[in-house]
């Protein structure tokens, strides 16, 4: 399995927490709460997962693969006893790192995502942003007043133009790695096929979200015997942007009984 260098930013001290973002995302998307959670004493690395963010750019973007990015990861730090939190795909990798690795984690946190396979629904999104010729739309401007011609939600559009760059002083441009996630995007629904971990877990569902449905949780309790499932009902799928209170404080409940 060929492995990239991630890159990360990490805030405060003390024990390692490794935090993955979901798909179309970066660490900086994390930067709120990676600062709350180090002012209790951790050390926080808000991590970008190959082709996102500032992290190199790949072929291969499945689940094996970004796996062993954090296994490289962690090796290269010399971090122990580390708790991984991971959102949406964030999840799905931080679920398959564990249990393949379970020595290497002391607890696990997973953000509105469950073990099954999701079908895929981000070809919209991805229309939306192959319309965007940068040759012609040169400013953040642009680019939205593009975007919102296929797309609805602003919020969605804020969330995809936070990974906007100047790749040169004329010429924006994509961090995440856009054709490459587009030919690999069948393996980003792929489910936790096997494995266990029965080290503390705790899930965090959105209540307006339907990434984790009642049924889930016999699949969760099947690969993570040990896990707790609790649901923030005011939140959709951005869970932690959506109720940053109530989010943090459930993660630092979790936190203080390690």
């Amino acid at each position: 399995m060929e492995v990239v260098p991630l890159f990360s930013k990490i805030y405060g001290e003390g024990r390692p927490l490794i935090i993955l973002h979901g798909l179309f995302g970066m660490g900086d998307n994390w930067t709120t709460q990676a600062k709350i959670i180090a002012s209790s004493g951790w050390q926080v690395h808000a991590v970008d997962q190959r082709n996102h963010g500032r992290s190199p750019h790949h072929k291969h973007h499945n689940y094996d693969a970004l796996a062993a990015d954090i296994e490289l990861y962690i090796e290269d730090r010399k971090l122990e006893n580390v708790v991984l939190l991971g959102h949406s795909m964030g999840g799905k990798t931080v679920m398959n790192f564990t249990v393949g690795h379970p020595n290497l984690v002391n607890a696990l946190i997973v953000v509105d995502i469950a073990p099954k396979a999701y079908p895929i629904h981000h070809d919209a999104y991805i229309g939306a942003m192959k319309s965007v010729d940068f040759n012609t739309a040169k400013s953040r401007k642009d680019v939205e007043a593009k975007l919102s011609m296929t797309l609805s939600s602003t919020d969605i559009i804020q969330f995809l133009m936070k990974s906007l760059y100047w790749k040169t002083k004329e010429e924006l441009s994509w961090r995440f790695n856009l054709l490459g996630l587009e030919s690999e995007l069948p393996h980003i629904g792929d489910a936790l096929e096997f494995g266990y971990y029965d080290g503390p877990t705790l899930f965090v569902a959105g209540g307006q979200s339907c990434y984790i449905e009642e049924q889930d949780k016999a699949d969760i309790h099947e690969h993570f015997p040990n896990a707790v499932v609790k649901t923030i009902d005011r939140a959709g799928h951005w869970v932690h942007a959506e109720a940053r209170e109530e989010f943090a404080s459930c993660i630092a409940e979790f936190l203080a009984t390690l």
